[in-house]
């Protein structure tokens, strides 16, 4: 669960808003979102605050390549499905991502993931769902995701932050 924790963070944290314009926004409110990969552990539950702007940040990050990787992203709606092919670098490698989305950005909706690489090993296959839960909770703002350990972080105040980086051998003093 602490790999998906880190890898859903990464992928918020780096991804501009507009990567995920092709997919509708979801109701504003609170949303309660489910990602469970293939044989990778229990899966990772959080929940999200959203408002239109924020909606579509969060959900440039939903599957396991991030959108920053990609080269090549088609996005077709037939009927009420969402339709997302992918083309992308993982580890400098190329990688390709499948994605379906169904059901509804009002109430709760599905989507299924199938990404394969070089790099991916045995490939991932990802279904993230989503549900709507009503209005946020007092306190809470738009942005603003809930860990499934309790800590509350929002999404556009950590990119307003400048990137750290962990400390080198060569940085540390002698």
């Amino acid at each position: 669960m602490r790999r998906y924790g880190v890898a859903f963070l990464a992928a918020v944290i780096g991804i501009p808003p507009a990567a995920a314009a092709e997919l509708p926004s979801r109701k504003p409110g609170l949303w309660e979102v489910k990602m469970v990969a293939d044989n990778r552990g229990p899966g990772l539950v959080v929940q999200q605050c959203v408002d239109e702007a924020t909606d579509q940040m969060l959900q440039s990050s939903a599957g396991p390549i991030s959108v920053a990787a990609c080269t090549r992203r088609d996005a077709q709606n037939v009927g009420d499905t969402v339709i997302i092919d992918s083309t992308c670098a993982v580890g400098g490698k190329p990688a390709t991502a499948h994605a379906i989305i169904t059901g509804s950005f009002d109430s709760s909706y599905t989507m299924t993931v199938t990404a394969k690489g070089e790099a991916l090993q045995a490939g991932i296959n990802m279904t993230v769902t989503g549900r709507w839960l009503g209005a946020c909770q007092a306190g809470q703002k738009p942005g603003d995701v809930v860990m499934p350990n309790g800590v509350k972080l929002n999404v556009p105040e950590m990119q307003k932050q400048p990137q750290k980086r962990f400390p080198l051998p060569g940085d540390l003093p002698r």
